[in-house]
């Protein structure tokens, strides 16, 4: 080879490193041409990606209708890197589940996150786990259900204990009366080891206890729960802390009094406080009110309440009234969707009436609609995704948290469904 020749190639090689090399380095650092950018947008941009976490784990993802990949089969997650910055259709799939769907916008060296996805059983089977149910009540650990069922001579309540999957009898109504007795209320103490009745006989009540962690069960009579002071229309006792609302209208937190204006407390109405976290709030009929540490005073904050529950990591209350479900976020959570403490989120609003709702988890709720119990997150970005899991007459329900099935009661008949996710 000439000394011209080597010359020659050299330059050739130096001239291709001068070009290549930046944009080598721009590739590296993420740098694309978008040939068909948004209006106004850069032809040369830099890319973002997608994150995403699903459980049951090994399913697959598609973007824009094309499939990328399947999630990992350790920890079922995906990260989907070199996208352009716009938004994508996400679909997330899997045989026998139901899938997933949202539209979500990649920014210029950002990463868009969902990673509390949960695909669901499609169509799941129920069992019957009793019949001639009339009523069912859950202990507070979930591992315990009292039966109310019907007999000739009138009713029964059974106890069937859910990790063993074993039903004993408890009691029949003519033990407390040969001429008949109502169950008024049932409740089971805080350790689920025992259970208080309030009993309706000729127009008299009666108070009986029964103990579940002795062989056999044994009733025996209790006196009537103490009523709250003269001068106490509502309380709440959280952890060590004793929250009171007197007949004045002051709210008092042990025994400090926290109000500056008091509440307008009408005579002969319910009241209840419900305290979580540092929100505090006062239901009259079904009117809630919330306390402001500001103003020193309640606030209207919801008509038509039913009822509030607060998510298992207590960082969200759900509430609800026959046609609407909202989402109260009780602290700051700065994951996408970021909210922040006091933000309220609209879930849904249905034209069938709403009974009950439940958390599955901290990410998901589930909810009857007449006869119909569904199933919704709470990612607000885009649409909500919403499954209809199953359809019963009248539906009483309740979701197991200890053992992820769904209990359903109707037409006297109580079904247990099949685990509904990992």
């Amino acid at each position: 080879m000439t000394k011209r020749t080597r010359t020659i190639l050299f330059l050739t090689f130096t001239v291709i490193f001068i070009l290549v090399a930046p944009v080598v380095g721009l590739y590296s650092q993420g740098y694309r041409i978008d040939l068909n950018p948004p209006s106004g947008g850069k032809v040369l941009t830099q890319t973002g990606g997608i994150y995403l976490k699903v459980l049951p784990k090994q399913v697959e993802v598609y973007l824009d209708g094309e499939l990328k990949q399947k999630t990992d089969f350790i920890f079922g997650s995906l990260l989907i890197e070199d996208l352009l910055p716009k938004k994508y259709k996400i679909e997330v799939k899997k045989a026998g589940f139901y899938s997933w769907e949202k539209t979500l916008e990649v920014k210029e060296k950002e990463v868009v996150e969902a990673k509390n996805i949960v695909l669901f059983t499609a169509n799941p089977d129920f069992t019957v786990l009793s019949k001639n149910v009339a009523n069912f009540w859950f202990s507070p650990d979930q591992r315990k259900i009292v039966l109310k069922e019907k007999e000739k001579n009138g009713w029964s309540l059974k106890l069937y204990e859910t990790d063993k999957n074993v039903k004993s009898h408890l009691m029949y109504s003519t033990d407390i009366s040969k001429i008949g007795a109502d169950l008024m209320n049932l409740e089971f103490s805080e350790d689920s080891k025992n259970i208080s009745l309030e009993i309706g006989m000729a127009e008299e009540l009666k108070y009986f206890t029964i103990s579940l962690d002795k062989t056999p069960a044994t009733l025996q009579k209790s006196s009537k729960p103490q009523p709250l002071s003269e001068n106490t229309v509502a309380s709440r006792k959280i952890n060590n802390d004793s929250y009171s609302l007197d007949n004045s209208g002051n709210l008092y937190k042990n025994e400090e009094k926290l109000t500056e204006k008091s509440f307008p407390v009408k005579k002969e109405t319910e009241y209840s406080l419900e305290v979580f976290s540092n929100f505090i709030f006062l239901k009259e009929g079904q009117t809630l009110y919330r306390f402001n540490s500001d103003s020193r005073s309640f606030e209207k904050f919801f008509d038509g309440i039913k009822d509030l529950k607060v998510s298992p990591d207590s960082r969200k209350l759900a509430y609800f009234s026959d046609n609407e479900i909202w989402v109260l976020f009780l602290e700051d959570i700065m994951s996408q969707p970021q909210k922040k403490a006091g933000d309220k989120l609209f879930l849904v609003r249905l034209s069938e009436k709403i009974d009950d709702i439940f958390w599955l988890n901290s990410d998901y709720l589930t909810f009857n609609s007449g006869d119909k119990v569904k199933i919704g997150e709470i990612d607000d970005r885009d649409k909500i995704n919403i499954m209809d899991m199953a359809e019963f007459k009248n539906p009483d329900f309740f979701w197991g948290q200890y053992d992820k099935k769904l209990y359903i009661l109707s037409k006297e008949n109580l079904y247990r469904s099949d685990i509904l996710f990992p």
